[in-house]
């Protein structure tokens, strides 16, 4: 196993995870409703693009974690789930920004047989994501304080609903990027 990175102190960790996961979830709310009107001198929904790639990297180191922790390459799967957890935190950034300078885009409407398909998976897809970064900061907790028995416990829930959040993040914008003005 490996040697632990954090020491054990659950009440501290709970207020930080806990105030962390609430300010994001104010951050995204609060920005959804606002539109800056900011000329960056390039199409604003690259922002979009980008969110896309890190979510599709996201997805196959979710993968790629798997199948290390199974062969046993502890050190391996820490950095590949400690890079998803920077990666997730760079969309996150990128995804308030773009939603900050492009406002909301609309899906085309009932009219594409698509239509029903991308409700579904953007009605489970959004509060899924919205309940994932405290199970994923709680999982890399117990993990970085040596409880590995916890973290393999929430681990069970926190993996799969990660890797569902970020394949359909990018399923959302393949739906949704031909309605972005001016198109990419």
């Amino acid at each position: 196993m490996l040697t632990t990175a954090l020491k054990k102190d659950d009440k501290k960790a709970n207020i930080i995870i806990w105030t962390a996961s609430v300010a994001v979830f104010a951050l995204v709310a609060i920005t959804s409703r606002y539109k800056l009107d900011l000329d960056l001198g390039f199409n604003i929904h690259l922002f979009a693009l980008v969110n896309a790639i890190i979510n599709s990297t996201v997805s196959v180191l979710l993968v790629m974690g798997l199948i290390t922790v199974k062969n046993k390459k502890y050190t391996m799967h820490r950095n590949i789930m400690l890079l998803a957890i920077v990666l997730s935190s760079l969309f996150l950034l990128s995804y308030v920004g773009h939603h900050l300078l492009a406002g909301e885009t609309k899906y085309g409407g009932p009219h594409d047989g698509k239509y029903y398909t991308y409700l579904f998976i953007l009605a489970t897809h959004i509060p899924l994501a919205t309940i994932i970064l405290p199970f994923a900061l709680f999982t890399a907790y117990r993990s970085l304080t040596g409880e590995y028995d916890k973290h393999k416990k929430l681990a069970k829930y926190t993996w799969p609903l990660w890797l569902y959040v970020s394949i359909t993040g990018v399923l959302v914008y393949w739906f949704i990027h031909p309605y972005y003005m001016p198109a990419i």
